[in-house]
């Protein structure tokens, strides 16, 4: 088992997985932090979004960073399309995701929101679809096939002030089997920038894909719910 610095050792002689997810395997948690981008905080200069990926040693995982050009970023805002590209510590992207662009009105049900991943990059290995509601946002979980897996249940409210907002992970006959929180992260952090801090939990025997699939989740509900455009709060209850 290779490392680099305080980064989390690759496990080896893992069967039939992803190249890049074999770190997953042995993993029931995952700690999202993103980086405070200065440019962005002082002056509202929409800039690409970067994050480091830990487990709950505290060791990375992975690195990810968005793809997309300056005149997308500025002028859609947290409604924009974007690459996300998920790198190992050798620098190597093992999983990308995509949003494509997609209205944000949460009045009609053929404006929803999607998400695909694949794993390695070019090898679907499911995608996030967005349920329509009004008063709690919900999404389906799917794998390669298009089968759902998981779902998602958001909570009504879901401004992050002073306290974590939680959207939990769901099996099909309504288990709880695991959450994605929005963690509170201090009064200045949450107030002058978009910089937020996501932890994962899920089952540790989920299929590894399924967990990088909850990974896109993740992004896919801080651009939804949590990204400020010009650095303004725009956390808002339900779907509205």
């Amino acid at each position: 088992m290779r490392t680099r610095g305080d980064w989390m050792s690759i496990p080896t002689g893992i069967p039939n997985c992803p190249r890049g997810l074999e770190y997953l395997t042995s993993i029931d948690q995952l700690l999202v932090k993103q980086k405070v981008e200065l440019l962005e905080a002082f002056t509202g200069f929409e800039t690409n979004n970067k994050f480091s990926i830990k487990n709950a040693l505290g060791q990375k995982v992975y690195f990810a960073a968005e793809d997309n050009d300056c005149c997308t970023r500025n002028c859609c805002g947290p409604a924009r399309p974007f690459d996300m590209k998920v790198f190992d510590n050798y620098q190597q992207e093992v999983i990308h995701m995509y949003r494509p662009l997609a209205c944000s009105a949460c009045c009609f049900p053929c404006c929803l929101q999607t998400m695909e991943v694949s794993a390695p990059p070019g090898n679907p290995i499911g995608s996030i679809e967005q349920e329509w509601s009004i008063c709690s946002p919900s999404f389906r979980i799917l794998n390669h096939l298009g089968d759902t897996v998981l779902r998602i249940e958001g909570p009504f409210c879901t401004f992050s002030l002073c306290g974590d907002v939680e959207f939990n992970i769901v099996s099909l006959t309504g288990e709880k089997v695991g959450k994605i929180s929005k963690q509170w992260s201090g009064l200045a952090r949450e107030i002058f920038t978009d910089a937020d801090f996501f932890g994962i939990t899920f089952p540790l025997d989920l299929d590894v894909r399924m967990k990088a699939v909850l990974l896109g989740a993740t992004f896919l509900i801080d651009a939804m719910f949590f990204e400020k455009s010009g650095n303004r709060e725009s956390d808002r209850p339900g779907m509205f």
